[in-house]
C-alpha cells in the first residue's frame, strides 16, 4: 500500500521492487545490458542509487529478475498454446502464433531476450528458452514421425530447427513489422510443413487458437 507523507508518495518494499523491475525492463530494452547504468534506472524511478542496490544488489541482479520473468511469460504462452494439439501442423501453428503474440504485445521483453542473448549462441537466456520449448514438442514430433514411418530418434533435431526458425523470424518481424502477424505465421508454417519443394502459393492457417 502506498502512503503519502509530506506531499510525497511512499511505496511499500514490494511496490518499490515492482516499480524498479518495470523501469529496468524499459531501460534494458532501450539500451541493452551494457548500455544501462544504475544511475539511469534510479533517475527514471525517482529514487537514489542505494535503493536499487538495496533491492537487487546492482544492475546484474535487476537484469536477472527481468530476464527470468520474460522467459517464464514466453514459455508459458508457447506451452499453453501447445496444449491439446496432437497434430504436428496444429502444434507448429500454435507455437508460431504464440511467439508472434509475445513479440507484438511484449516487444520490450523480446528485445531484452534477443539483444543480449542471441539465438545463435549455444548458451544464454534466449538459447536456453528455445531449448526448453523444443523439448516440449519433441514427443509430438516423434509420434508424427513414427506414424509416417520415419526415424523418431531424429525428432529432437527437427524440434530445435522448427522452434529456432520461428524464434528468428519473430526477431526479424519485430524490426520489420510490414506483414500481419497471421500472415507471417502462415508463411512460417508453409515452409516448415511443406518444405521448399511443396510450398503453397497462398498459405493460410488451418487451426483455431
Amino acid at each position: 500500500m502506498t502512503r503519502s507523507t509530506g506531499g510525497r508518495t511512499r511505496m511499500t518494499g514490494r511496490e518499490r521492487r515492482e516499480q524498479l523491475v518495470a523501469v529496468g525492463r524499459t531501460v534494458f530494452a532501450d539500451n541493452g545490458f551494457e548500455g544501462t547504468t544504475v544511475e539511469e534506472i534510479a533517475a527514471r524511478a525517482g529514487v537514489s542509487k542505494p535503493v536499487v542496490y538495496e533491492h537487487f544488489g546492482g544492475k546484474e541482479g535487476l537484469y536477472a529478475v527481468v530476464v527470468d520473468r520474460e522467459i517464464q511469460t514466453l514459455l508459458d504462452a508457447i506451452t499453453g498454446a501447445l496444449e491439446g494439439r496432437a497434430h504436428a501442423r496444429a502444434l507448429l501453428e500454435g507455437a508460431a502464433l504464440a511467439l508472434l503474440d509475445y513479440v507484438e504485445n511484449s516487444s520490450e521483453g523480446f528485445r531484452i531476450l534477443v539483444r543480449d542473448s542471441p539465438t545463435g549462441q549455444s548458451t544464454g537466456s534466449f538459447a536456453s528458452l528455445i531449448s526448453d520449448v523444443a523439448s516440449q514438442v519433441e514427443h509430438i514430433l516423434g509420434a508424427e514421425f513414427t506414424s509416417r514411418g520415419l526415424d523418431a530418434a531424429s525428432a529432437p533435431i527437427y524440434a530445435q530447427m522448427l522452434v529456432g526458425m520461428v524464434a528468428l523470424t519473430g526477431q526479424w518481424w519485430l524490426d520489420s513489422p510490414t506483414f500481419a502477424k497471421e500472415e507471417v505465421a502462415s508463411h512460417l508454417v508453409n515452409l516448415a510443413w511443406n518444405g521448399l519443394a511443396g510450398m503453397e502459393a497462398n498459405p493460410s492457417l488451418r487451426t483455431n487458437r
